[in-house]
């Protein structure tokens, strides 16, 4: 009954017969009577999805021969027990979530072996409300089943087990099955074991044109034609099983095939073109997306992949490709209203990044320890923060012009010329450093200057201060923007000539900065005049160049010889240590006796609001004549050089992650209750103890834990990795609930399947995600057909135990490419900026007054695939939103689907939808063609298949009925648009 009812109300989602589906969507299509229904339709649809959703299908409900930990007893204890004796909250100190706490010698409420002695069974099995547990007021009691099984375990030793994913794949062996024929893979085999064990047959294999149009969506997004399906047929009939591998050969050769996995990474990795919160303004990321779709198509292994995304910069002699992979952490939303704390934001940079490598790699909520150990999983507060000192020492913060940040080449294939002179000009540059670096820190080469008189030309004040024999300014009251200090000071006698001046700027409160930040400075500008007794004439001071304590820093500090500039040597925007930096003279100045120098910094920066202004430093001078080889150096002549032959190139900005050198570097706190002012213990890097440890403990870094991850002990990664593109291939994961790999999740319905492929996926495929999918999708499990009896549907209706094949609706960007493809609209190219195709009035309306600037029809851009689309948090496409594409404000693992009436009103009413409508009406109105002929072409286009005459009748009908050849033009655009709309197109 309720599935006559489902079926009477839904478009949709239909899960009957092929046939039968698309004669129903038609009918209903061509009736005008049916748009009230269709408005309806869609929320009964999806209740009954929902009704459906979660069912598991494991014996679990019989009493087994012996009771695991992990599968029988963990389940009753998080259902009823871990409330009050978890993560979280551990009543009378007592924890499910961990061993010692439970178990001798530690624990007291189970005695293995011996379960009448055994105070939890005692407590679970009592009849006095004052005494059972849970209380009544917190849940019901546990039932008989629950109890014995509980008593079944103790007696049998009460052997605690890691949950299931903490432990390393298995190698598997083959499952006996009875239908050896049907096998074409290891993947046929365990899963025809599953189906035999539950008295199932797999499915007839689909047709071979459903099955190319299933596979090409999968693989690269977008519908075959109908040339393309008429060559698998007839290939099929000649050379069998090859031609189905030929033809996912040449899928997974296509360039579109990064285009569509793309997107499904995107996610994970919340790419956005904006930068979320606040004001949401236009973040220049994109080169990091064509960087994921060409990784994509090269299949760069998944070990390399991951590695490059969380630490390319930490590898050996970096080149362009592996910087831009980097980016993939700079995807962050940044806040950059006035007003704001930019560590604040910094900080909470860092915790998405954590949290957000441990839902893409590991499909954990480790989130949840940010604040309080992990309600069910044995992962500690203190552990999160021991994973956010891995992320806290990169350069960024939260600024609003994304630095750090590189040029790459607009153009892709000028990577390879850029790469050379992008690496010398790095390597140089490190090299000077090194050098400039020993000069700078040579202490005894400095002589402090004792600072005699002090000014500022704003509200702000300063004063000298007397600091262990150092002459100190110190700057007081509010920080104005635009302040000038003026330093004077007399000449060591002893030191002369004069070869360069280092200023050192520190926080004000030099110990507690290193875990409380202060605000940077940036010194925009910075002069020198020499007062010379007996001289009317000031001499000015000429700097030629500024070395500083950083190889790389965020602005040029020759900037700060610049009168115009806003930048310079700067600690933007926080400062945690002193910083140094040198002021070399172009010529070494002599000094006569009773000289005076007097110093003029300058502070045009502002950060949200706040001057970045220096509160505290001293100044001193050198007279070391080596510091001139600093100046006369040829390398710098040739850096320069380098410098502008990369400037030739049509370049754009990307930010990248960069390491704080080591001895500027932030420490790490935990922070009680999750909050970022109430800092508590330190820590240093580290991982969970319940996950495998690292090999060697010297040298943690990103480098070391993006190794962790890749790593053969790493339990999570390649099982995360295989049930993410089994997800998007079944609809469904192996683990039904991707984020959730814990013990609060879903239990595989496939284990050993899972264990199978996440072995085969390192070892045997050496981490190749286009091989992986290449078995996958030449298995029979995956060419079955989709069609769903009644037996199916009642005994595994949400297909968990696949004996069907996949039935799914299109993503977002599927169902608009594939319009876009079917009326032969859609662009090929690749790469490039984001495009910002026709939106819906009135939705438009940003905070920053940002335009959408529409390409105009029969302009390229106009019709890009979705990928290329413009994405604004705050506003989302509208198309994608409809169509459950998320935000991208946060990882999201898998997409939750909906049936909204608003996608029945999109496909019939978006100005794109129309516009392919219109071109697919072109398309179908070929000379030479009858009018049958003409429905016979579009209906291949859209469905793969060749129409039914029922099927054909109702167009013909249509046809006429809707001007018929008075109106040709706008009769066939009607046609198109039910074409466009079929059930059929809209599932795969």
């Amino acid at each position: 009954m309720i599935l006559i009812c489902f079926l009477s109300s839904s478009m949709r989602i239909h899960t009957i017969c092929h046939e039968t589906t698309n004669k129903f969507g038609l009918v209903k299509l061509l009736s005008n009577k049916c748009m009230p229904s269709l408005l309806v339709c869609w929320g009964s649809a999806f209740l009954f999805i929902m009704s459906c959703a979660g069912t598991l299908y494991a014996n679990d409900s019989n009493k087994p021969t012996r009771v695991s930990f992990d599968r029988h007893i963990r389940p009753v204890l998080n259902k009823h027990c871990v409330a009050c004796h978890g993560g979280v909250k551990q009543a009378g100190d007592i924890s499910f979530v961990y061993r010692d706490q439970v178990l001798p010698p530690n624990g007291w409420v189970i005695e293995p072996g011996n379960p009448e002695e055994s105070i939890l069974l005692e407590r679970v099995t009592s009849q006095d409300p004052d005494l059972r547990m849970p209380p009544p007021d917190h849940g019901p009691a546990l039932s008989k089943e629950d109890c014995d099984l509980l008593r079944q375990w103790i007696a049998e030793g009460a052997q605690w087990q890691e949950h299931w994913a903490f432990r390393p794949p298995q190698p598997r062996f083959p499952p006996k099955i009875k239908n050896r024929e049907w096998i074409l893979n290891d993947v046929d085999r365990f899963v025809l074991a599953r189906l035999e064990a539950e008295g199932l047959q797999p499915s007839e294999a689909a047709s071979p044109n459903l099955w190319l149009r299933r596979v090409s969506l999968d693989l690269i997004g977008l519908p075959p034609t109908p040339s393309e399906v008429r060559s698998l047929t007839d290939a099929v009939k000649n050379r069998g099983e090859a031609a189905y591998a030929a033809e996912v050969d040449r899928l997974l050769a296509s360039p579109h095939f990064g285009e569509r996995w793309a997107s499904v990474w995107l996610d994970l990795i919340r790419y956005a073109d904006s930068d979320g919160l606040g004001v949401d303004a236009r973040a220049n990321v994109w080169k990091y997306r064509d960087w994921v779709i060409e990784a994509l198509n090269s299949d760069m292994p998944y070990d390399e992949f991951t590695i490059k995304q969380l630490a390319g910069d930490l590898l050996p002699d970096p080149g362009i490709r592996d910087l831009i992979a980097t980016g993939a952490h700079r995807l962050t939303q940044s806040n950059n209203e006035a007003g704001t704390d930019d560590e604040e934001f910094r900080i909470a940079a860092v915790l998405d990044r954590v949290d957000t490598t441990w839902q893409a790699w590991q499909g954990l909520t480790f989130g949840c320890t940010q604040c309080h150990n992990h309600p069910y999983d044995p992962f500690r507060h203190k552990e999160y923060y021991q994973f956010a000192a891995f992320f806290n020492n990169t350069a960024d913060s939260d600024l609003g012009d994304h630095q750090p940040a590189i040029e790459v080449p607009e153009d892709i294939s000028e990577y390879e010329s850029y790469e050379s002179l992008f690496q010398q000009n790095a390597n140089l540059q490190n090299d000077l450093w090194k050098k400039d670096h020993s000069f700078l820190t040579y202490d005894v080469a400095w002589h402090p200057l004792k600072l005699l008189h002090a000014k500022s030309n704003t509200v702000t004040g300063i004063e000298v201060r007397e600091n262990e024999g150092i002459s100190e300014f110190i700057a007081t009251d509010a920080l104005a923007d635009e302040t000038e200090f003026t330093l004077e000071a007399p000449l060591p006698e002893h030191c002369d000539p004069i070869a360069a001046v280092r200023v050192t700027i520190s926080p004000l409160h030099a110990e507690r900065a290193i875990s409380d930040s202060e605000w940077g400075f940036v010194l925009s500008h910075v002069d020198a005049e020499l007062f010379i007794p007996g001289i009317e004439t000031i001499r000015k001071l000429v700097f030629k160049r500024v070395i500083t304590d950083e190889p790389v820093p965020i602005y040029d500090p020759n900037e700060s010889l610049n009168p115009d500039s806003k930048e310079g040597f700067s600690a933007p925007s926080r400062i945690y240590h002193s910083r140094q930096a040198a002021f070399v003279l172009e010529t070494q100045c002599e000094v006569p006796s009773g000289s005076w120098l007097r110093l003029r910094l300058k502070n045009n920066a502002i950060s949200a609001g706040f001057a970045l202004v220096p509160r505290r430093g001293h100044v001193e001078i050198s007279d070391d004549p080596t510091l001139g080889t600093l100046v006369s150096d040829a390398n710098y002549d040739r850096l320069e050089q380098l410098k502008k032959d990369l400037s030739e190139f049509q370049t754009t900005e990307l930010p990248i992650m960069r390491e704080i050198p080591e001895h500027l570097s932030r420490i790490t706190h935990v922070f009680d209750r999750g909050l970022f002012l109430t800092k508590g213990e330190q820590v240093g890097p580290g991982v969970p103890q319940a996950l495998p440890a690292f090999d060697d403990s010297e040298g943690l870094n990103r480098l070391a834990l993006a190794q962790w991850l890749v790593s053969p002990k790493n339990p999570l990664t390649a099982r995360v990795a295989v049930n993410r593109l089994w997800a998007r291939l079944f609809g469904t994961g192996l683990v039904a609930t991707e984020e959730d790999f814990g013990s609060s999740g879903e239990r595989p319905s496939h284990p050993e399947l899972l264990d199978l492929l996440a072995l085969q996926f390192q070892q045997t495929h050496q981490w190749s995600i286009k091989k992986l999918l290449r078995q996958i999708v030449l298995s029979n499990t995956y060419r079955q057909s989709a069609t769903v009896t009644r037996e199916l549907l009642e005994k595994d209706p949400n297909n968990r135990l696949l004996a069907r094949g996949p039935r799914s609706p299109l993503s977002a960007e599927m169902v608009r490419d594939q319009a876009l493809s079917i009326s032969g609209l859609l662009s090929s190219k690749l790469y490039g900026p984001p495009v910002q195709p026709p939106i819906p009035d009135g939705v438009w309306t940003p905070f920053d007054k940002e335009e959408w600037k529409t390409a105009a029809r029969g302009e390229e851009d106009r019709y890009r695939r979705s990928i290329y689309t413009y994405v604004k948090r705050s506003i989302p496409y509208p198309m994608a939103a409809v169509f459950d594409a998320p935000s991208r404000e946060f990882c999201t693992p898998r997409r939750l689907r909906s049936n909204s009436p608003l996608q029945a009103l999109t496909m019939l009413n978006d100005e794109v939808l129309v516009e392919c409508a219109e071109s697919l009406a072109g398309r179908m109105d070929q000379a030479g063609l009858t009018l049958e002929e003409q429905f016979f072409y579009g209906f291949e286009l859209a469905t793969s298949r060749n129409p039914t005459p029922t099927e054909l009748d109702e167009l013909v009908s249509l046809y006429s009925n809707s001007g018929g050849d008075e109106k040709r033009l706008q009769a066939l655009t009607q046609v198109a648009t039910v074409l466009l709309n079929l059930d059929e197109i809209m599932m795969k």
